[in-house]
């Protein structure tokens, strides 16, 4: 019980945002209409079981004049039936891609603000292919939660609607136990129900481990999805250090996950599919097994039997219900889980931005940025800066070293608000939008236009403005290639992404640049280059850069150098 109640916990947590949405009044209009329909087709079969009786108490009296009128009722019921049918399916799609499209903003909205897609991969269990469970997992929740809601809905109705008709139809079965008469009224409602339950239980004893199993092998498959995509990404460096041996090996081995848990499904699901074929089989003839005694005892006709049979099949069905669906709940009940940790990671990344943990960045009437008493710590806690402190004046060029290791990238983290192991404060001008060249910088999809002008419009500059940038960067044989659609991050080298990135702050232009080894793929020249021209076009912008070249001081108003052991954390060069 406590399981069933934590589910349904979690279940209603990932359900009720959309339904009290501003889409809400759509959403509940698309549900009612679909819930109409599915009670109006449960009336339609009732029709339909009607229909059964009437046609075969025709047949058996052979009444030929009544036989195509018979035939005329029922084309009439299949053609409502079937628009109904129709519809039912349309609308469950359309609230179906409705639904996944709000959650799908929501959770990207929660997953890329603040940060928290970096946070969840900090922390000491970093939540695995988050792509997977917003691209996959939505959408298998989404639609498990519609039909298996909408499908438990048309087993009670159905259940509710046929149940008092097979009572009706069932009499009394009269038997003798020792010198006691006993008579059962509605046995064949009864029989259906122990039919049923046990059937169930039996399914859910068997079938109870797919909700585990499954659960693993979205995990295993997104993981091996992983590995290639991100082989992929590095084929270069993989084959500069004939690393395919490696990477094959590593291939195999979460392959060797996949199998051997899909090995494991597969034994479950035979035993599973073994006991409820044998269950819908024996469902075949059950009806007639138990309304055989009133049939052959002419309380009956024929007509009556066969409505019989369908009223019980639809009793015993509804009744079934969870057995039909229980690999299916398994493979949901798996989904609910993944989004739900996924989600409880989110609010645990957000949690560590409120939390107060981190450092304090304040808007200042100054001009420049003030560090004051900055600590910074690794995940596991290690201390990485301690006391720190140091003042950047606006137009100010600075160049940050310190041994390797020692935390300068991640001081810049702080300043970017990123990093949440860290405290202490960061005064920071009013109208802060500071601009980070990391070493390795980021390429997005799309155009060379989209890559140069990232992460603005491309339209706010003018493919005039980028052409003139990828001249002045040294990349003039890319300045007629911005409509083309390339995987940039391979097409180009390391040197020529960092050009790239150069002329993106030539382009926009920030009041606060900041260098991680920004120019460290380049040779001596081309980086003396690359830095004479944003002293030249960048005059007002204050420059902060992290580098171990020497030749780069005379670039800069003054030196700092970053020492965990020096009071202060910050010492001038």
């Amino acid at each position: 019980m406590k399981r069933t109640r934590a589910f349904l916990r979690d279940f209603w947590q990932l359900v009720r945002p959309y339904w009290f949405s501003e889409e809400k009044n759509s959403a509940r209009l698309l549900l009612a209409a679909i819930v109409a329909l599915t009670l109006a087709m449960v009336y339609m079969s009732v029709q339909f079981n009607s229909w059964y009786n009437e046609f075969y108490n025709i047949l058996q009296e052979k009444r030929k004049d009544d036989f195509l009128p018979s035939m005329g009722h029922f084309g009439m019921l299949a053609t409502v039936f079937i628009v109904m049918f129709t519809y039912n399916v349309y609308l469950k799609q359309m609230l179906l891609i409705r639904w996944r499209r709000w959650m799908t903003g929501k959770y990207l909205d929660e997953w890329l603000g603040r940060h928290a897609y970096y946070r969840m991969q900090l922390t000491a269990e970093p939540t695995d292919n988050p792509d997977q469970r917003i691209a996959e997992d939505m959408k298998s929740f989404v639609s498990g939660a519609l039909d298996l809601s909408l499908g438990f809905l048309d087993a009670v109705v159905t259940l509710a609607s046929f149940v008092g008709i097979l009572w009706g139809l069932s009499g009394s079965l009269g038997f003798t136990l020792g010198d006691s008469k006993y008579e059962i009224y509605g046995y064949m409602v009864w029989a259906a129900v122990a039919y049923a339950f046990i059937g169930s239980w039996l399914a859910h004893k068997l079938g109870r481990p797919l909700i585990k199993l499954n659960f693993d092998q979205q995990r295993y498959e997104a993981d091996f999805r992983f590995g290639l995509a991100r082989f992929r990404e590095n084929m270069e460096g993989v084959a500069l250090y004939r690393g395919e041996a490696d990477e094959l090996a590593g291939f195999r081995d979460r392959f060797a996950g996949v199998l051997k848990n899909w090995w494991q499904i597969m034994k479950r699901q035979k035993l599973l599919n073994f006991y409820t074929t044998s269950y819908g089989q024996i469902a075949t003839v059950f009806p007639f097994i138990v309304g055989a005694p009133r049939y052959f005892s002419g309380a009956i006709q024929l007509g009556g039997l066969m409505q019989i049979s369908n009223a019980f099949g639809q009793v015993q069905g509804a009744l079934s219900w969870f057995i039909n669906v229980y690999g299916t709940f398994a493979e949901w009940k798996a989904t609910v889980d993944r989004l739900t940790s996924f989600q409880r990671a989110i609010v645990e990344a957000g949690r560590m931005t409120d939390s107060g943990e981190t450092v304090r960045i304040e808007p200042s009437p100054e001009t420049g940025i003030a560090i004051d008493a900055l600590e910074i710590s690794l995940p596991d806690t290690r201390k990485l800066v301690s006391g720190a402190s140091m003042s950047l004046a606006a137009g100010e060029r600075v160049l940050l070293t310190g041994a390797s290791g020692s935390g300068k990238s991640t001081v810049f983290r702080v300043i970017a608000g990123i990093w949440p192991f860290a405290s202490g404060r960061i005064r920071t001008p009013s109208a802060f939008d500071p601009l980070f060249l990391p070493q390795r910088p980021y390429f997005p999809l799309g155009s060379l236009r989209d890559v140069v002008a990232y992460p603005q419009d491309p339209a706010a500059f003018g493919d005039e403005r980028i052409r003139a940038a990828l001249i002045d960067v040294g990349l003039p044989g890319l300045a007629e290639r911005l409509d083309d659609v390339e995987p940039w991050h391979h097409r180009l080298s390391g040197g020529e992404q960092q050009r790239v990135a150069i002329a993106r702050a030539l382009l926009i232009r920030p009041r606060w640049l900041f260098l991680d080894e920004a120019t460290s793929s380049l040779d001596h020249d081309s980086e003396s280059a690359l830095y004479t021209l944003l002293c030249e076009r960048l005059p007002d912008t204050a420059i902060i850069s992290i580098a171990h070249r020497p030749e780069l001081a005379r670039f800069h108003h003054r030196g700092v150098r970053l020492d965990r052991t020096a009071p202060g954390g910050f010492v001038p060069v």
